[in-house]
């Protein structure tokens, strides 16, 4: 982990808080840091066990990119799941988060569906949570069009991505639409508190830091007062109904703590919940598997947990 973030801070690039959001969606990634390890080290990436095709998909009044990893078995009825990337709600797209859709993919067996959604501050809250539920119905409407169940559709994500997944599930339950099976949210943006214990322990982690939150809320939301809505604090919201989740979070993390705290609003309501926490490790750890065994077994215990509901 500390080879990844020395690399990464080896690129001098400047605080993405301090950059205008045009400017951050340039620098150098956590996924650059990875492939750059890997390079320096004669580590090899593995063949594909997927087939990638990247679309655009109308919906919500905006054509929104995703990219379809489909398993080479020749099925036509695979299990699916819906992912949303992280960044804030701001920045990083298919490509920064392609390391975890692409590992879902072959350790599922399922067609991964992975969602560029509207960002800000070009597009303030709730674009980004709208466009992942319209993504989501669209997806369960082609399921058959993509080899794909729409009767087994699980949601995952990380980070602002893992908050998108869990209001597409509360989303689908209010609008009596088909609820997706099953929820993996790693790390997920799930509460307003900038001065828990995380959020101060970690204050100035990488590859995530407090000042990046606070920047993140700004691009994104209308005011930081919406920062209290139960979409971006899902430990406000009714969380009764929702499928099966599996909770990760990362030791070296600001959002450690709501991550937990969220498992346990889960648990409070009745939810059947699992919860993995792993130590000596940053946010975004869970896409580097090829150079972090943390990583690996993060990606084990997500795949055990959805396979057991996309049966």
């Amino acid at each position: 982990m500390q080879v990844v973030v020395e690399k990464l801070q080896s690129y001098g690039a400047p605080p993405i808080e301090t950059l205008t959001p045009q400017e951050a969606r340039k620098q150098p990634t956590p996924t650059k840091a990875v492939m750059d390890v890997m390079k320096a080290n004669d580590i090899a990436m593995p063949a594909p066990m997927v087939d990638k095709s990247d679309r655009t998909i109308s919906v919500n009044g905006a054509n929104l990119p995703i990219r379809v990893y489909t398993p080479k078995n020749g099925n036509t009825a695979n299990p699916m799941i819906v992912y949303y990337h992280g960044g804030g709600w701001v920045i990083a797209n298919l490509d920064t988060y392609d390391p975890s859709a692409q590992a879902l993919a072959e350790k599922t067996g399922s067609v991964v569906v992975s969602v560029h959604y509207r960002q800000g501050p070009e597009h303030k809250f709730p674009t980004a949570h709208n466009d992942a539920f319209a993504a989501y119905q669209w997806v369960h409407d082609n399921a058959a069009s993509l080899k794909g169940n729409p009767d087994r559709i699980a949601v995952a994500g990380e980070s602002a991505g893992g908050n998108l997944a869990c209001n597409v599930s509360i989303m689908a339950r209010d609008k009596g639409i088909k609820m997706p099976v099953a929820q993996l949210l790693v790390y997920p943006v799930a509460n307003n508190d900038m001065n828990n214990e995380s959020y101060t322990r970690y204050a100035n982690a990488k590859p995530l830091n407090k000042p990046m939150m606070e920047w993140f809320a700004k691009h994104y939301l209308n005011g930081m007062q919406e920062a209290a809505d139960p979409r971006i604090s899902l430990v406000k919201a009714n969380l009764q109904g929702l499928p099966p989740t599996i909770v990760i979070t990362a030791q070296i993390d600001p959002l450690h703590d709501e991550g937990k705290m969220l498992m346990q609003r889960l648990k409070d309501a009745g939810v059947t919940t699992d919860y993995e926490d792993f130590k000596g490790v940053t946010h975004e750890f869970f896409g580097m598997a090829a150079v972090l065994p943390q990583a690996a077994e993060a990606q084990r215990e997500a795949t055990e947990f959805l396979m057991k509901r996309l049966k």
